[in-house]
Order: structure tokens, then C-alpha cells, then sequence
């Protein structure tokens, strides 16, 4: 982002403290009103009211006269000053050619004239509706407009480098337009967006991998629901974020709840104090879904027959969808934006993303659960409440395609569901070649009570079944996802002697063997490599 100033000009009514003010909310501006300036400037000087229009206009002149119109452009560049090399400024607004030119002399090339206007009889009806406390307006729009200043005003509009009409205009349509003609918006689909999904049945590591990425990016995005839990290293113990993105804690950057999240109130304000979060930096989207405790009582059922978490997830997704009519659902749907305790961290997420697209911003999407797990592309009807994939995780954030730059599908030697056995009918599902603890433990070295004290899942506690790499789970992951890149997880698992491994070299042969065969399968490098759970067990391989 470099310095940029906007000088808006129009007539009285024709909407530029609106479109100042709409440019600072969406797009940081800072406004610089002529009016404040004005204000302070005629401060001493008893004999004028400049809380009165026609007071204000005549003081207006005054100053032009005396300054050729330079008083603009002198607060102006005190404001800029403050501000520093980067700084965004709406002037609301001059109404003098002279004002213009003594900006643009002062600051070439980074001054943008939008001049807006509308027909005089719409200018009339807003004017009327006017409602400014502490301030005295004419009794109407056509005695404000005879003021010698105001007449000429709708000639800026021959010097202006846009002008837009707000006629068939609403607000948010003429903030948009501006933004356009300024480049507010990114003029192409940047590839700003990493993306990291699951490849197997979840608990694949994906927190840990996210975790270790996050410094790397301005913006964290996290999309899903409290039923899946990503554990993160956090020494001296381990930390399991159910709704904040993975990488809270490691970095610095802006936190995002897309619009597909669904949300347990309690959990979630949990995190955000625990991680104290302040809402300059978490952004949640009021379209996001609140679970209530209907929908966790109504999947009691659900736990006993495929071992759901319970969390109430699926049961408020279909609430989410019977609640267009609102007879159908019960309780009635509450959205983010209806809870009084998120409204410091309310914000259109789309706002904040497109912004972060114009300034360049890297985005890390963290997605949940894995692919064998897909509401639409796993083995119904043991699945979760949502579609797993790449796809399905950029529709929940409200992110294009066209913005990906790398895609992370997270894979663990050893994929594990939870549940019972098939054969018991309490299950999440099959495994395509189950094995034990016990063997994994014989085959790497490992304990095995060292092995049933780390796996249990993350939100039940539940002790995970485990299975052979499924090499055909992988290869439809990778035709669903189109990872450019793997990480592999648990590569101790293979052999405990990999615990050491600081380098791809130093790892055993038979996992080296492995890695390429992965390679094959998916087509994808495996980039990163995790050797246990501590903070230096990545063997980072990445060429970005």
C-alpha cells in the first residue's frame, strides 16, 4: 500500500460524507473534513457560528480568499504527515477549483478528483431528510444552494477525473464505484491463498502443519466447527483450537471466520480468551451459524450410531436449511450476527479478504477434517456434516479459485477413524486394511501405551482404530483436492529413529521409500515432514 489521496467534490445532499465515510470503514481512509477544519480554524473568531450552514459558507470563502484555497491543502498535509509513507486520505471536500490544483501541485501524481452528483430534486429530498445534531441547516435545499460558492460547485465537475452518479444508487453501490476507479479492488486474481485440507479420515495433523506455515501469512482464514479440533504444539503443553485458526498463537497476523463456519458460543469465546484475541484482530462473519443446545441433544443419536463428536454441527447445518421457513425450524436460526457477546468482532468478511487481495496480503485456509470424511465424496453415511475438499472449503471462506496459489493436503502414515469395529454397528466407518497399536508399536519402536495416550481424538477424548495407508483413499484425495503439495504426518510411526530427524536425508530408507512413493501417487511434492509433535519436528522441503 502506498500513499493515496482522494478529494471528493459535489453538491450539498449529493452524498460525499457518505462515500468518505464508507472508504475509511471498508478500505482504512482516514477523512480529513473541510468542515472540522473549518471548525477549528473559526474557533476564535466569536462573531461566527460555524455550526450553522450559511455561517460556515461565508467563513468558507473568507479563508479561500485570504489563501487562494491553501488551508485545504495545509491540513491535508499535516494529516499526511502523522499518517507516514502509507497513508490513505479522503478530503470531504473541497469546493474551489483553487483548492484542487494547490493539492495536486503539493502532492503529484497520488490525487484522485471524484466528483459525484444527482439531479436537483433528488438533491432536494435528501436534503430534506437531513439530521445533523448541533448543526443548523436552511429550511430548504433551494435557499442552501443560492450561496455564490455552492453555485459553482457542479463545474468541478469538468476538472474531476471521475464522476459518478448516485441516481439508481444505493450507499454501499457508490462506495463500490469509487473503490473501483481507485483500485481498491485487486485488477487481477492474485494467487495469495495457500490452502490446507485433510486427506484421510481427519486427525491427520493439519493443526500442527498450520501451526508451523502461519508466520508466513497476514491473514489466517478457519472455516468448519467445533467437532473437529486442531491440536497445536504450545510448550511447555499442547493447545486444541476448535474455531480460531491453528496458527493463533504462532503469529501475528489478522484472524477470519468465513460465512460456512458454525459456531459454538461458549467454545469460541473460550478461545478467543484464552488466546486473548482482541477484535482488531478477529474478524467473524455475522452469516456464520450458531449451534444451540437443541442441536447438540438432537445427535445424541448420531454418536451412538457412527461415533459423531456430538457437537451439535449437523443438526444446526440442517436447521441452517429448514430455517428459510422458519415454521420448519426449531429453535429459530440465530446467525453470528444476532449474538450480542461477537459484536466487537462482527465484520463482512468479504470486505476484509478483497482488502487484503488489493494490498497483497498472504492468506493461509485452514480446513478441517479430511477427505474420506466429505459429506458428498465420502462413504455415506458415515461422513461429517459438510463437504470436506478444496471446493467445498473456498465456498465456506467465500474465496475464489482463481486466488490459490498452494494447495496442502495433510496425510498421516497411519490413517485412524474412532468408533467401534464394523462389526460392532457402533462405527464411523471402515478402514481399508485395519491394524493395531500394538503392531505400529512392534513395526516403529514406539511404546505402545506411549501410542494409546496420543491417539484419542481431539474433541471426544475417544481412543482412535488405525489402518493401513490407504494408497486409493489418497489417490481420490488428490483427484478431489489437486494438492500441489503433501505434508506428511506421524513419520515416527514408520520408525522411531525418525524422532531425530532434523534433514529428508536423515530419515530411515524404508521412509524415504515411502515419501517417494507417495510423490508418485498424488503427483505433489511431499514438502513438509513431521517427525513427532515438538516444535523442531518439521523437515520443511518447500521451494516457496
Amino acid at each position: 500500500m502506498s500513499r493515496q489521496v482522494l478529494v471528493l467534490t459535489g453538491q450539498i445532499s449529493s452524498g460525499k460524507s457518505t462515500l468518505a465515510n464508507g472508504l475509511a470503514d471498508r478500505f482504512g481512509f482516514t477523512v480529513l473534513k473541510t468542515k472540522e477544519e473549518l471548525d477549528r480554524l473559526g474557533r476564535n473568531l466569536t462573531h461566527f457560528d460555524i455550526a450553522e450552514r450559511g455561517n460556515m459558507q461565508e467563513f468558507g470563502e473568507r479563508l479561500d480568499v485570504k489563501t487562494n484555497g491553501a488551508w485545504v491543502r495545509d491540513a491535508l498535509l499535516d494529516l499526511l504527515e502523522s499518517l507516514g509513507p502509507n497513508g490513505r486520505v479522503v478530503v470531504d471536500a473541497a469546493r474551489i477549483s483553487q483548492q484542487i490544483e494547490a493539492i495536486r501541485f503539493a502532492i503529484p501524481d497520488r490525487v484522485i478528483h471524484i466528483h459525484i452528483h444527482a439531479p436537483q430534486e433528488e438533491l432536494a429530498r435528501r436534503y430534506k431528510a437531513r439530521n445533523k445534531p448541533g448543526f443548523k441547516e436552511f429550511s430548504s435545499y433551494e435557499e442552501a444552494s443560492q450561496n455564490k460558492t455552492e453555485k459553482q460547485v457542479s463545474d468541478l465537475s469538468k476538472i474531476a477525473d471521475v464522476v459518478i452518479d448516485t441516481t439508481r444508487c444505493t450507499e454501499k453501490d457508490v462506495v463500490v464505484r469509487a473503490a473501483a476507479h481507485l483500485g481498491l479492488y485487486a485488477r487481477e486474481y492474485l494467487p495469495l491463498v495457500d490452502v490446507i485440507v485433510g486427506g484421510e479420515y481427519g486427525s491427520e495433523g493439519k493443526g500442527h502443519i498450520a501451526s508451523y506455515l502461519a508466520p508466513e501469512y497476514d491473514v489466517l482464514v478457519r472455516v468448519g466447527g467445533p467437532n473437529a479440533g486442531h491440536t497445536v504444539f504450545d510448550y511447555p503443553q499442547t493447545y486444541t483450537f476448535h474455531h480460531l485458526p491453528s496458527g493463533t498463537k504462532s503469529s501475528n497476523a489478522h484472524i477470519v471466520i468465513g460465512p460456512g463456519a458454525v459456531l459454538g458460543l461458549d467454545v469460541l469465546l473460550k478461545e478467543i480468551s484464552e488466546c486473548k484475541v482482541q477484535s482488531s484482530r478477529l474478524f467473524i462473519s455475522p452469516h456464520a451459524m450458531m449451534i444451540e443446545d437443541q442441536d447438540r441433544e438432537s445427535e445424541k443419536k448420531l454418536v451412538r450410531a457412527i461415533a459423531s463428536t456430538g457437537q451439535g454441527v449437523g443438526a444446526a447445518t440442517a436447521r441452517r436449511i429448514l430455517g428459510r421457513a422458519p415454521e420448519l425450524a426449531t429453535p429459530q436460526v440465530r446467525l453470528a450476527g444476532d449474538i450480542q457477546e461477537l459484536k466487537p468482532f462482527l465484520r463482512e468478511t468479504q470486505e476484509v479478504l478483497e482488502r487484503a487481495f488489493a494490498d497483497g496480503k498472504k492468506i493461509l485456509l485452514e480446513g478441517t477434517q479430511g477427505a474420506g470424511l466429505s459429506l458428498y465424496h465420502g462413504s455415506y453415511p458415515h461422513v461429517t456434516s459438510r463437504d470436506t475438499t478444496v471446493g467445498g472449503t473456498l465456498a465456506e471462506a467465500g474465496i475464489s479459485p482463481r486466488h490459490i496459489r498452494r494447495i496442502v493436503m495433510v496425510c498421516r502414515t497411519y490413517p485412524i477413524r474412532v468408533g467401534d469395529a464394523p462389526e460392532s454397528g457402533n462405527t464411523s466407518g471402515s478402514l481399508s486394511q485395519p491394524t493395531t497399536w500394538k503392531e505400529i508399536s512392534i513395526r516403529s519402536g514406539i511404546p505402545e501405551e506411549q501410542l494409546f495416550s496420543k491417539e484419542r481424538t481431539s474433541t471426544t477424548k475417544r481412543e482412535r482404530r488405525v489402518g493401513e495407508f490407504d494408497w486409493e483413499l489418497i489417490r481420490r484425495s488428490t483427484y478431489l483436492n489437486g494438492p500441489t503439495d503433501v505434508a506428511l504426518t506421524f513419520a515416527d510411526y514408520i520408525s522411531k529413529d525418525n524422532e531425530d530427524a532434523r534433514r529428508f536425508e536423515q530419515l530411515t530408507e524404508e521412509t524415504i521409500r515411502f515419501v517417494n512413493e507417495v510423490e508418485r501417487v498424488t503427483a505433489a511434492s511431499v514438502s513438509l515432514i513431521s517427525t513427532r509433535f515438538h516444535s523442531r519436528s518439521i523437515i520443511d522441503r518447500r521451494s516457496w
